[in-house]
């Protein structure tokens, strides 16, 4: 089996028209991915270099998305597969990823609990531990849409994504880096309450936050992965943030203009092109990373809204 055969090719669309200000603006549509996230793409190499190496059985800790592309490779390959959920995910979907074959365990205030409880049970049942967002293989795995793209000959000026522990950006950046496209920037998105990236990047080095205030809990990494911060070093990078407000009414919007429905956490980047129009009017062709989420229904979207 191919290293990629778990993910899609995902679609490339132009937004339609009056979904942002600028007249022009692509959309990699990773929501579409059958995990319901570009995770599927990071996580479905890791789960298969596993696989190859032996691995009986995988574990992950996650928020939910990556727990259910560790579930959706995992089941591919045959491998039973257990998920720790910090109490911070949803019901709703835990019951999705038990729902789809995976053992779920809930554990720890926050995902950092979650991960160091993970840990020590893959130790302990000497099962694979699939990291969420920090690790090489997940890097090379989320850097294939830049593939896909340069493939599809899209000549984009910037790329757009939202950040939550670094895995999307890292692989954004090298895959951008090895087509020779080191000029092209990388705009950063988090949500205040979710962006250790831009404080770390503010203080010239990591800041762990205390908690995760923002609703777009898929960004809740209260660390960012020291490989983001070395990429941002060498790759320009800029970093914005917006409200849980803005995010939620961008997925709101991106719901009507495009019948796709994503999380706050994937707002956050869509929210981003009207939120700091200063910053966009100088690329022509944006590319944004429609990196998707489970963690959304038309009910809960509503719900946000009405306490934003």
């Amino acid at each position: 089996m191919r290293l990629d055969a778990l993910h899609l090719n995902t679609p490339l669309l132009r937004a339609a028209p009056g979904l942002f200000p600028q007249a022009e603006v692509w959309l990699k549509m990773d929501a579409l991915q059958p995990s319901g996230s570009f995770k599927l793409r990071g996580v479905g190499r890791l789960v298969q270099q596993a696989a190859q190496n032996g691995a009986r059985e995988i574990v992950c800790a996650s928020g939910g998305n990556a727990g259910l592309a560790a579930v959706y490779a995992a089941r591919a390959l045959g491998l039973p597969v257990t998920i720790v959920l910090p109490e911070t995910s949803s019901a709703a979907v835990a019951e999705m990823i038990a729902a789809r074959g995976a053992q779920v365990l809930r554990h720890g205030a926050v995902w950092d609990e979650a991960h160091r409880f993970a840990t020590s049970l893959a130790e302990e049942r000497g099962a694979a531990y699939v990291h969420p967002f920090d690790h090489p293989m997940l890097f090379e795995g989320h850097a294939s849409l830049i593939d896909e793209v340069r493939d599809q000959g899209l000549d984009f000026d910037a790329v757009v994504t939202a950040v939550g522990g670094g895995g999307l950006y890292s692989g954004i950046v090298q895959g951008l880096q090895r087509h020779g496209l080191h000029q092209v920037p990388v705009i950063a998105v988090e949500t205040v309450g979710a962006d250790s990236f831009s404080q770390s990047l503010q203080a010239g080095q990591a800041v762990t936050l205390p908690a995760i205030t923002s609703v777009a809990t898929s960004l809740g990494a209260r660390r960012v992965a020291d490989e983001a911060l070395r990429l941002a070093q060498v790759h320009p990078t800029i970093s914005l943030t917006v409200s849980d407000a803005q995010a939620t009414a961008a997925c709101a919007r991106f719901a009507d203009a495009m019948r796709v429905l994503v999380e706050p956490a994937c707002g956050a980047a869509l929210a981003a092109l009207s939120a700091h129009p200063e910053v966009f009017a100088r690329f022509q062709r944006p590319l944004v990373e429609v990196c998707g989420g489970v963690a959304v229904s038309v009910a809960q979207l509503t719900a946000w809204g009405a306490c934003a």
